[in-house]
């Protein structure tokens, strides 16, 4: 049985290898198609960019792995079955959970690993990317702004420039509209221009030469007067740029930068602030009602005035708070279910591994390929299928339409119930694909017709 557990583990392997390579490759692929428009031409050096990929490599090891075992399985279990080994194994009495249980134990030893690198590893390299993001961003700030389209990003201004260059932060036709002043609206032109952060990097800076500034009242449309300039600064906030040096204080880690420990950290902290909160709103409302019992309930000459009147204004001021602190504590809830739903995600994508064996396996034996495109194909329906559980599980769970367990483990469930039944109905050979059926969907100028042996 060792010998035959062996034979099935190393029909596995080098699948198994060969598609995390093909996938990594797919999806590194598609990160260059996506991102390297913002990235090459725009001054940065090679190792830059080979850093930027490199920390985004974690993220797709992850989806890699579980669409792995998924493929690894069906053409493992398809190229037994092609070879006749799955019928010699049942003739002598392996049933096919055994054939399953070395895959099956082995997908454990990977989800097991997965959790790990979920906790240690992706978060630390989540978080570099985030801080080599940024960095980039500091270094060129106009990789923010794209020529010939306006861009919003600034609070209270709306920015289109013509030109921008590759390796200078230097503009060219720059057309500024002013909305910070509501009684004034601004239109600032200038032949060229200069970007740059102040050195807190709080304020974004942008030299203009050779312009114009034109004002009009917003009110009266009467009052009107225009400006010619040589140079002009404006000093703008950069919040709307989320520039930040990565080693400041401010900096801190969200909820793809945490581990499942950290984060069930902050949600216990989140937890007790609420509970504190409850306590002090519901202490200061026990107050102010022995307050109003022990006012005079006589009629005072004039309203708002006298101890009626000062309870009054007090209980109008702390309805103001404690709207405020509903909000706050909306937030916190939010904040919590985040927290939870990325503490079951890092479990749930393991656990696919998992579910994927008691998939593969059944439609492996029943498709009788082997071959990679085979496998490939039937993988990516059911990887497409548990992503969009997935998916659409998380956005339900953060919005609170879901609890986080049932949103993040819906699509392990749903696989893990059809797995469970394809490998039953498989076991007991009551399961079977006639391929040949689906022959007279396919066209005649396809079809490869096999020829009857001539006898010799």
């Amino acid at each position: 049985m060792f010998l035959l557990w062996k034979h099935i583990l190393r029909a596995h392997a080098a699948p198994f290898v060969f598609s995390v390579l093909v996938l990594m490759a797919i999806f590194i692929l598609q990160f260059i198609m996506k991102f390297m428009d913002q990235l090459v031409g725009k001054g940065l050096s090679a190792g830059v960019i080979v850093q930027v990929i490199v920390f985004n490599l974690a993220w797709m090891l992850v989806l890699a792995v579980p669409m792995s075992v998924l493929v690894a399985t069906l053409m493992a279990f398809g190229g037994l079955s092609s070879a006749n080994e799955i019928t010699a194994m049942r003739a002598s009495g392996v049933s096919l959970y055994r054939m399953i249980a070395p895959p099956f134990a082995a997908s454990i030893v990977v989800g097991v690993l997965l959790v790990f690198f979920n906790n240690d590893v992706l978060p630390d390299m989540n978080l570099k990317a985030k801080v080599l993001s940024w960095d980039i961003y500091k270094k060129r700030p106009t990789l923010s702004i794209v020529p010939g389209l306006f861009s919003q990003d600034i609070t209270g201004y709306t920015i289109l420039v013509r030109k921008t260059f590759e390796r200078t932060n230097e503009l060219e036709g720059v057309t500024i509209f002013d909305h910070t002043r509501p009684d004034v609206h601004a239109t600032i032109t200038a032949r060229r221009g200069e970007i740059s952060f102040s050195p807190d990097y709080r304020k974004l800076i942008m030299d203009l030469y050779h312009g114009e500034i034109d004002e009009i009242n917003a009110q009266t449309f009467t009052r009107y007067r225009s400006i010619k300039f040589q140079k002009h600064r404006i000093a703008m906030n950069a919040e709307g740029f989320d520039f930040q040096r990565s080693q400041e204080t401010t900096f801190s880690r969200g909820d793809r930068e945490l581990s499942a420990s950290a984060m069930q950290i902050k949600i216990d902290s989140l937890e007790r602030l609420k509970k504190e909160m409850i306590s002090r709103v519901e202490s200061a409302i026990g107050q102010d009602i022995d307050a109003l019992l022990k006012a005079d309930p006589a009629p005072v000459p004039q309203p708002g005035t006298g101890a009626t009147g000062s309870l009054m204004a007090r209980m109008a001021g702390f309805r103001n708070t404690l709207q405020n602190q509903y909000y706050l504590l909306k937030e916190w809830d939010r904040n919590q279910r985040e927290y939870m739903v990325e503490i079951h995600k890092k479990y749930a994508i393991p656990a696919a591994c998992v579910i994927f064996i008691l998939v593969g396996a059944p439609l492996g034996i029943m498709s009788r390929r082997g071959t990679f495109g085979v496998a490939a194909s039937l993988s990516l329906g059911f990887f497409l299928l548990y992503w969009a559980c997935l998916i659409g599980g998380e956005k339900l769970a953060d919005r609170g339409f879901l609890h986080p367990w049932v949103g993040m483990w819906s699509a392990n469930i749903l696989l893990g119930l059809l797995g469970s039944y394809l490998t039953f109905r498989t076991a007991r050979e009551s399961l079977t694909i006639d391929w040949s059926r689906l022959r007279r969907f396919v066209p005649k100028s396809w079809r490869i017709e096999q020829r009857p042996e001539e006898n010799p």
